[in-house]
């Protein structure tokens, strides 16, 4: 027997009628990606019938979910792993996030962002010199970023100096104008937002899970736990479960999945904002930082570590099976790709040593010279365990080149988009909205008309193209 969905209306009641629809377009997935897409159909086109999906009761409860992510608005400052160009491409792209938030009444915009301070911290003379050399360039881009030495440190977070060597050479890029954001209630605010717009274009269906995508001619048949959905396009916003279903329409044969799943430290409220370390580009983390928590009040989080786990969602086991369906172990050169990968010295290095921090009450002693870089004074008994915090990373593989692809996925096919979007895709939701709004645009040929002048106007990114690939290494059409 079919559990009923709950279907939101403007009024907010339920109602508990089968989903037996049919939709000019469907978004699966009620992540910050998924209902920015569907915020941006509602508010900038006429589509007439829309839907979101999404498999638990409300929005944001997964990757976007605050204590699954680090709370960063991503804007390139201290994300030394980012070139120049991509950080000049990222920043108009997720100060969408923020213009949107301005635009809502104070008491909702408080719960979504927050002003906080952000710091890169260089440790030894290599470092120092790395990112003395990349201040000159972000200036160009960041006009209030500043370069710090060890006393203005102090000034701003005392507890990073405190204790230290003073023969150690440190240095930081200090970014006065960063954000925090609850990425699960800026979720929440789109799915407001579009019931407030478009109350009879658009129905948000919760507790709907789809468990299969089918071509139906020129559209697509949905098989629900609730029953059956059709639509002329469908975008799949659901992370590392966009490439599963990609696989059963026969896209993105070639992709395999290498999951990464971070965990977190509590220790005492010693931060005043977010500071993160230079990231080894190797990585598919970033460096272990140290960020004021705006969900857990009164601490600091730190974090975070990593290791492979077969799931697709975190402290779900029952995504395991969609793990091994998506991932292509099945293929000996997923298996070659696999040991190129992990087994190249560093990797493998910084696996082995993500391990050991898992140990039960031992880890956090192990994990502690980690921490001890960003708070010297640390002690390994302040530290505990952020039970319940930490998310799946799952990190895309091309098996036919033997290459991890940091960052964002989208492959695009006949009337439908799979995006994969792990960290930092929330902070770029309204720029790959606006991207995919383009695309479907193009699905529809013009029948429906997308006023991406007036989104731009709106979101301040007139100068930014949808072409640009801001958090790609590239598009994957098929």
């Amino acid at each position: 027997m079919f559990a009923s969905p709950i279907r939101l209306h403007y009024n907010w009641q339920t109602m508990n009628t089968p989903a037996q629809e049919t939709y000019d377009v469907i978004v699966i997935g009620g992540g910050a990606s998924g209902t920015a897409l569907l915020y941006t159909l509602a508010k900038y086109t006429d589509i007439k019938r829309l839907a979101l999906v999404e498999k638990y009761a409300d929005a944001g409860l997964v990757n976007s979910n605050a204590k699954n992510n680090s709370q960063t608005l991503h804007v390139g400052d201290i994300e030394t792993h980012y070139s120049y160009k991509k950080a000049a491409e990222v920043k108009p792209a997720s100060m969408m996030v923020a213009r949107y938030t301005e635009r809502l009444p104070e008491e909702e915009k408080q719960k979504i962002i927050r002003k906080m301070q952000k710091m890169a911290l260089a440790v030894g003379e290599e470092e120092v010199k790395a990112l003395r050399d990349r201040l000159v360039h972000l200036k160009e881009i960041f006009p209030t970023i500043e370069g710090l030495e060890g006393k203005d440190i102090a000034k701003l977070e005392p507890e990073v100096m405190k204790g230290r060597d003073p023969k150690e050479p440190v240095f930081a890029l200090y970014n006065p104008e960063g954000y925090a954001v609850n990425f699960g209630e800026l979720s929440r605010s789109f799915i407001r937002a579009t019931k407030e717009r478009a109350s009879e274009r658009a129905d948000i269906l919760f507790n709907t899970e789809v468990t299969s995508i089918t071509k139906n001619g020129e559209g697509y048949r949905l098989e629900t736990n609730n029953g059956i959905l059709e639509a002329r396009a469908v975008v799949v916003d659901t992370d590392a479960y966009s490439l599963g279903f990609a696989k059963s329409l026969g896209y993105g044969k070639e992709f395999s999945l290498i999951p990464i799943a971070g965990t977190f430290y509590f220790g005492p409220e010693v931060l005043r904002g977010k500071v993160y370390r230079v990231q080894d580009p190797k990585m598919p983390f970033s460096a272990a930082h140290g960020d004021r928590d705006i969900d857990a009040g009164g601490k600091t989080r730190f974090g975070p570590t990593a290791r492979f786990f077969p799931v697709l969602e975190a402290r779900n086991y029952g995504s395991i099976g969609g793990y091994f369906r998506a991932s292509g172990l099945g293929k000996w050169k997923t298996w070659k790709s696999f040991y190129d990968i992990l087994l190249e010295p560093v990797r493998f290095k910084y696996l082995l040593k993500n391990v050991a921090y898992e140990f039960p009450y031992f880890g956090r002693f192990l994990f502690l010279p980690e921490v001890k870089k960003i708070i010297p004074t640390m002690s390994g008994f302040s530290l505990r365990r952020a039970k319940g915090y930490g998310g799946m990373r799952l990190q895309r593989v091309d098996t036919n080149t033997k290459e991890l692809l940091l960052g964002e996925g989208k492959i695009i096919g006949h009337n439908i988009i799979f995006n994969m979007t792990p960290s930092p895709g929330a902070s770029v939701c309204l720029f790959n909205a606006m991207r995919d709004a383009c695309e479907i645009e193009k699905f529809f040929k013009n029948e429906f008309v997308f006023d991406k002048n007036r989104m731009q106007q709106d979101l301040g990114c007139e100068n930014l193209e949808t072409g640009t690939d801001v958090s790609l290494k590239a598009n994957y059409p098929a």
